[in-house]
């Protein structure tokens, strides 16, 4: 039986499956990763002067140029054949939770309905001083206020130095313990907390798939380790379920 079909064969008796996803998804949509997206007139920034509490008190006008950068490539990349394989097995399958390390909203565009994001996202923006995050269209002015306290609004993402969200914290670790199948999909394995989900779910007696063009931390401890490009790999999986 091949890696593809021993998957399936898996997937078909999975009760619940827990999916994490990195920047190798996105990537395969031109989506620069975080430190990728530091070229041309940001390369000679460090992610500290760019992605943290301090450097948006430092030069908020700086850190919402940069992510208005940002904003405007993801706005152009498209959700590839890896994001949408991935809304068509959560309509197939009987539980599936994603949870994603990504900030740029494409699993929700290929049609993905229930996505945890562990980062944030790039295009939310919440206030720096109460927390509030505004309804609407997001601001154009260059440093936007919160209309309830006046305080400075930021981009909605987790920067260096700060707690992953609580709700998705939580919602990730319930569904690492309760999951009998868990898919790493285009991330190093090397970021925590989300680096301890896999633990989680092995602990718990899971099955643990990497679908990665490199090897990992994780490969090692996986039951199966499919090489390659998620938007290859991904849309043959859901074929094979289809057999």
């Amino acid at each position: 039986m091949s890696g593809l079909a021993a998957v399936a064969a898996v997937l078909r008796g999975a009760r619940h499956v827990l999916i994490l996803t990195g920047s190798g998804v996105s990537a395969e949509s031109g989506v620069p990763t975080f430190r990728e997206a530091q070229t041309g007139l940001w390369e000679r920034f460090d992610p500290r002067a760019l992605a943290t509490p301090e450097a948006f008190l430092s030069d908020p006008a700086l850190v919402w140029r940069w992510y208005r950068w940002r904003r405007e490539l993801v706005r152009k990349a498209e959700p590839n054949p890896g994001h949408f394989a991935l809304a068509a097995l959560e309509r197939r399958l009987p539980r599936l939770t994603l949870v994603t390390q990504n900030v740029d909203g494409l699993h929700q565009r290929a049609g993905s309905r229930a996505v945890t994001e562990y980062h944030g996202n790039l295009f939310a923006t919440r206030c720096f001083s109460c927390g509030e995050s505004p309804a609407g269209a997001e601001p154009d002015d260059e440093m936007p206020r919160c209309s309830s306290c006046g305080g400075l609004l930021r981009p909605g993402v987790v920067w260096f130095g700060e707690p992953i969200p609580v709700t998705a914290l939580q919602a990730a670790a319930r569904a690492a313990a309760d999951c009998d199948l868990f898919l790493s999909i285009g991330t190093s394995s090397l970021v925590w907390p989300a680096a301890g989900l896999a633990e989680a779910a092995l602990a718990g007696g899971a099955t643990v798939v990497e679908i990665n063009l490199d090897a990992t931390p994780l490969s090692g401890q996986s039951h199966h380790v499919l090489s390659g490009k998620s938007g290859d790999l991904l849309p043959e999986l859901v074929n094979c379920l289809l057999v």
